[in-house]
Parts: structure tokens; sequence; C-alpha cells
């Protein structure tokens, strides 16, 4: 089986009928997410799989998705109250 890597997606999307279309596709790829932020484990495969369906739905003239490769060999710093969940979990407790 290919390796799954972290992965950070996020997305500003100005139509409300896309932007919960976006969220209903993340949701079947995400371990966590808040708003428009979502972290998944994904194979390069996928990652690229799922990049393309959430291009497909922002508009290019006002909308931006991002997905971003997490190295999990680099300090993460952080800044505010809560506790981390998903792969984040085992990274950082933030208090």
């Amino acid at each position: 089986m290919a390796t799954r890597y972290p992965v950070i997606i996020a997305y500003d999307i100005k139509s409300n009928a896309m932007r919960a279309k976006m969220l209903r596709i993340l949701k079947r790829w995400r371990l966590d997410g808040q708003k428009s932020v979502h972290e998944c484990l994904l194979t390069r495969q996928q990652a690229q799989e799922l990049y393309l369906q959430l291009k497909s739905i922002a508009n290019p003239e006002s909308d931006r998705v991002m997905l971003a490769w997490i190295n999990q060999n680099r300090p993460i710093y952080n800044k505010g109250t809560g506790i981390g969940i998903g792969f984040f979990k085992t990274l950082f407790y933030i208090k």
C-alpha cells in the first residue's frame, strides 16, 4: 500500500453553494477540519485526485484552493487554546 502523508487543505470560496459542495467533497477525505481548513492523510495520487475535484468547483477569478504537505520532521509552532486532534494530536497539545 502506498504511504499516506499529512496534508492541509484550505479554501476561500465566494459562493455559498460552491462552498457547501467543496465541504461535502472534503468530508469524504478528511481526518478533521474547521470551517475552510481541513487535515487529511493522503497518498500522492489521492492528493492529486482530491485537488482536481476541488479545483473543478472553484472559480479561478474569485476563489482559492490550497493543498500543503506537512513535513513531520519539522517543529510545529502554534498559538492559541485547544487540543490537537487528527494527526496533530500526536504532534502538539495547545494550552
